[in-house]
């Protein structure tokens, strides 16, 4: 937390008001003191201001929960031994650097394994 001076806008910072000061109700407490101008002020009771963060939500980089829709099909044999179809959903990703091949991604149409080439 931030608070700034009113008369020369400048950051205020917390010191301990001196013994010399010659206010000596005040001696061994805090304050708010500027440090380009005389302005202070005393702290007579405990200062403090709590703040919760929203965490940020992290996306999918694969796609989600949408990363089939809207999809293209293809003709390819899916890998599963139960399964005998032919027709597999794809989407390519650049997933590596750019000197090597996409990835492509394939979901087959109907028992819903998924694989990667």
């Amino acid at each position: 937390m931030l608070l700034f001076c009113p008369h020369c806008s400048n950051m205020l910072t917390v010191t301990r008001v001196s013994y010399t000061d010659p206010d000596t109700s005040a001696h061994g407490r805090n304050r708010f003191e500027c440090r380009t101008c005389p302005y202070s002020y005393q702290l007579e009771k405990r200062y403090y201001e709590r703040k919760t963060f929203k965490r940020k939500e992290v996306d999918d980089i694969l796609g989600g929960k949408g990363a089939w829709d809207n999809v293209d099909k293809t003709q390819v044999q899916c890998p599963s031994d139960t399964c005998d179809s032919t027709m597999a959903y794809f989407y390519q990703l650049q997933i590596r650097s750019a000197d090597e091949p996409m990835t492509s991604f394939f979901k087959c149409c109907d028992c819903g394994k998924m694989w990667r080439e």
